[in-house]
């Protein structure tokens, strides 16, 4: 029996990585998406023409209780019970320091963090009656240790993120394994959009491989942590940033 996992925001970027990675060993693959409603059915389409797994694309604010509740009760019916969870939705309102607002700030952390905690609200319980279940935070190196002050509310949300994990894996344990990715600069079109040159080369001089990550080596862990060859690894935060030193 193939499992199910639902991976939000995932028309774009990261999450569609993770979603073809995931698709190409065998996991029925749900693609949640707020607006990006176009990338979303082509990639839903993608993976249906490419891999014999099943693959929904479905509407939903991950932000909003109901509509997760909506969603998750779409997939129990035409793919059953959710296995793997990946909360990947996020979105990041970049400005300067002075023109940042409340309401800014508000949305930033509904969407990554109370997203994250109305999905795994929703299927966490039900994944420890059937005893298993796996859920991954994708979290950022921005919520640890790199400090932005034009984008201050998308490192807390992160770092609220990776204390969610830890509440998550003692809530859900034993049987349900949470834990969090922490990528650095990953070389998407959202990530690397909107910063000038100098300042791109100057954080890439900060990366010990000297390079920017790509969306398929977020998968290829996604892809691991969830496998069976990684039954031990619970609660944990694992930074994946080609050994990024430092920060502005």
């Amino acid at each position: 029996m193939r499992r199910v996992v639902c991976i939000t925001g995932a028309a774009k970027g990261i999450g569609k990585a993770i979603a073809l990675e995931l698709a190409k060993h065998n996991y029925d693959v749900v693609i949640n998406y707020h607006t990006s409603e176009t990338a979303a059915l082509a990639l839903q389409k993608e993976i249906q023409e490419t891999y014999q797994v099943s693959c929904l694309a479905i509407q939903a604010d991950v932000s909003q209780e109901a509509q997760v509740d909506k969603m998750f009760t779409q997939i129990e019916t035409q793919l059953g019970p959710v296995d793997v969870l990946i909360n990947n939705a996020a979105i990041d309102l970049s400005n300067l320091f002075y023109l940042k607002t409340a309401e800014e700030f508000r949305e930033t952390l509904d969407v990554n963090v109370v997203g994250a905690f109305n999905c795994a609200k929703r299927v966490g319980h039900k994944m420890l009656e059937r005893e298993y279940g796996r859920i991954v935070n994708i979290a950022s190196t921005n919520g640890m240790n790199t400090y932005y002050p034009m984008c201050l509310d998308y490192d807390a949300s992160k770092a609220a993120l990776i204390s969610l994990t830890h509440n998550l894996a003692f809530e859900y344990a034993p049987y349900v394994h949470v834990n969090a990715i922490a990528p650095g600069f990953i070389g998407t079109e959202s990530e690397l959009d909107g910063y000038d040159e100098e300042f791109l080369q100057s954080e890439q001089e900060k990366i010990l491989l000297k390079r920017y990550g790509n969306p398929e080596e977020v998968a290829y862990l996604v892809r691991f942590l969830i496998s069976d060859e990684a039954n031990y690894i619970n609660n944990t935060i694992l930074r994946i940033d080609g050994g990024q030193v430092g920060s502005c």
